[in-house]
């Protein structure tokens, strides 16, 4: 996908990393280590085990793997970031949607407690619908709940005029 405003144009490292990280996660890459480590196991017997076989392999997958937790760490964070993005305006443009999520990831941890347990409440509130696409937002289920209870209450209100 290329990128859409030309003139945020990614420099030489974000191009490298995007490369090298799309290489890396490759089959071919996959392959590559295996017979690379293969080819070392195999080796083993003309070095007679020695330390500096072992030191090889040793020096050689500790210095990929310190490389690599970076550069997981780099592109998780921004598929991370471009996913935050696309939730962020999917609630923004939903009209029954809480706009108190957008931008939910810069919230405390405490924060995020909270409005975990008003989802359950939510989750609560539409098990006891009759159709689990009625409730759209938190604000809009209570207020639903409410109507529902006013409702129930007139109806055994007016159950009670009838009998008497």
């Amino acid at each position: 996908m290329q990128n859409e405003n030309p003139s945020h144009q990614a420099g030489f490292a974000e191009k490298f990393a995007v490369t090298v990280t799309r290489i890396t996660g490759s089959t071919a890459a996959f392959i590559l280590a295996f017979f690379l480590v293969l080819i070392w196991a195999v080796s083993g017997p003309f070095f007679h085990y020695s330390q500096s076989w072992q030191l090889v392999i040793n020096t050689g997958t500790t210095i990929i793997t310190f490389l690599m937790v970076f550069l997981i760490q780099k592109a998780q964070n921004k598929d991370s970031l471009a996913i935050q993005l696309k939730l962020n305006e999917l609630v923004a443009a939903h009209e029954f949607a809480s706009n108190r999520l957008v931008n939910v990831e810069n919230m405390s941890e405490e924060d995020l407690k909270v409005i975990q347990k008003y989802y359950a409440g939510l989750s609560n509130l539409t098990k006891k619908e009759e159709s689990l696409q009625q409730s759209h937002s938190i604000d809009e289920a209570e207020s639903m709940v409410q109507i529902k209870r006013e409702r129930e209450e007139d109806i055994m209100d007016d159950l009670k005029k009838n009998r008497t």
